[in-house]
């Protein structure tokens, strides 16, 4: 009986690279598989699954190649709208969006990038209804955004005041620290 490495030259490098041994593992990972369902069966991990002893939803219907994204619409509420009507929704709502933002800098950066994004879809082919929302003057936004911050703080400040407890009524003032005798 011939030696191994006379039958088979290749043998020696694959022990050494390791290569042989992973090509092995790839041929018979389908056995590992198989092995891992069938202990995961026999745990049980599959009963109670939901939908068991139900057809498949969808399975006779025609191939639908977009099938996971209408899936993914569904299962998550997705809103899908065609890009004017998406800008249109967003500058009805910018004004909220921006009072939430703190720092002017970055009112300026979601204005710019709503304004790109408006006139990017002007020139593109409509998809959908026409777009009338037009670019904001970022300017006059930021100064509106400037005047509904400080009437919100100027409120805040009144509701603080009015809230306080006069301390000339209370007749003798409370010491904030108390030394125990």
């Amino acid at each position: 009986m011939p030696d191994r490495d006379e039958q088979d030259p290749v043998h020696d490098r694959d022990m050494r690279t390791g290569r042989g041994a992973a090509a092995a593992r790839i041929r018979q990972q389908h056995l590992w598989v198989d092995e891992q369902v069938r202990r995961a069966m026999e745990r049980g991990e599959f009963d109670d699954l939901p939908g068991a002893g139900k057809p498949i939803e969808g399975l006779g219907d025609e191939h639908d190649p977009d099938w996971w994204i209408k899936k993914l619409v569904e299962r998550e509420s997705i809103a899908v709208l065609p890009p004017s009507l998406q800008l249109r929704k967003e500058d009805a709502e910018l004004d909220g969006r921006l009072d939430a933002i703190a720092f002017e800098t970055e009112v300026r950066r979601v204005l710019e990038d709503f304004n790109q994004r408006v006139i990017a879809a002007r020139y593109r082919l409509p998809e959908g209804p026409p777009l009338v929302t037009m670019p904001r003057d970022v300017d006059a936004t930021v100064a509106a955004w400037r005047e509904r911050r400080d009437a919100r703080r100027a409120e805040r400040a009144a509701r603080a005041a009015a809230e306080q407890p006069d301390p000339s009524s209370s007749g003798r003032r409370r010491r904030w620290f108390r030394r125990s005798r």
